[in-house]
């Protein structure tokens, strides 16, 4: 498949948007973790925007934990330029079942899927995750980015002299954004209630099972310290 054409088929998403976000209290009491503002808006209409732009039509929401300001905010999506469906678990279903839950609102027809955590901030290449998703022909795909380390670093040599200091490194390593791209085959290896990374990604193999590694810009928001940083931080990045 063509890549042009293929990015006219990638028309929807799936965004989980069940949290509790219970260490972001009080700013979870009367909402889910999505719906906590940065600068005045909720964290998923940054991530709205971005599939918005990589041309998403369709959102699927994945909800349970005071989804009514949820479906309040969002209506039917029009404020964003899409169509919102809710998917409402009276149960959470974790974030495996959640998933296999939203596939079954999707439009008839769908060949693959974005999916995201809704409660990240991030600014990535969704085109260019697509195509790599497309050109191997992967079952799922998922975005990678490199670890931060959450401390200061104290350099030091061998006779325990200090030599400096280095704020919050990039460490070797590789963390999941909570970002894919799956293919309808995975549908049937999600679980009714669970996680994917437990009961599903063991069984996908290798050879067309992904990653899509990205240096741009991307913050989990799971604590009060880390939303004030992303307020400094998205006034730049979003307006860039």
């Amino acid at each position: 498949m063509l890549y042009g054409i293929y990015l006219l088929m990638v028309k929807a998403a799936i965004i989980l948007a069940g949290g509790k976000g219970e260490r972001l209290r009080p700013y979870t009491n009367d909402r889910p973790k999505p719906m906590v503002e940065i600068n005045g808006k909720p964290i998923l209409a940054y991530q709205l925007e971005q599939l918005k732009k990589a041309g998403i039509e369709e959102v699927v929401f994945a909800c349970s934990y005071q989804r009514e300001a949820l479906q309040k905010h969002l209506d039917s999506g029009s404020k964003y330029g899409i169509k919102a469906l809710f998917s409402i678990e009276e149960i959470p279903l974790g974030r495996g079942g959640g998933i296999k839950k939203a596939m079954q609102m999707l439009s008839s027809g769908w060949e693959d899927v974005v999916i995201t955590n809704g409660d990240n901030l991030w600014r990535l290449d969704l085109e260019g995750l697509i195509k790599k998703h497309d050109e191997r022909n992967a079952i799922a795909t998922i975005v990678v980015v490199p670890l931060k380390s959450p401390y200061g670093i104290v350099e030091f040599n061998d006779s325990d002299e200090v030599l400096g200091f280095k704020e919050k490194p990039i460490l070797p390593h590789w963390v999941n954004a909570g970002i894919y791209v799956f293919s309808k085959e995975v549908e049937t290896l999600l679980p009714d209630e669970g996680d994917h990374e437990i009961e599903t990604f063991p069984k996908l193999g290798t050879k067309r099972f992904l990653v899509f590694k990205s240096t741009d810009y991307w913050r989990g928001v799971d604590t009060v310290k880390d939303l004030t940083e992303a307020e400094k931080e998205v006034a730049e990045i979003f307006t860039s």
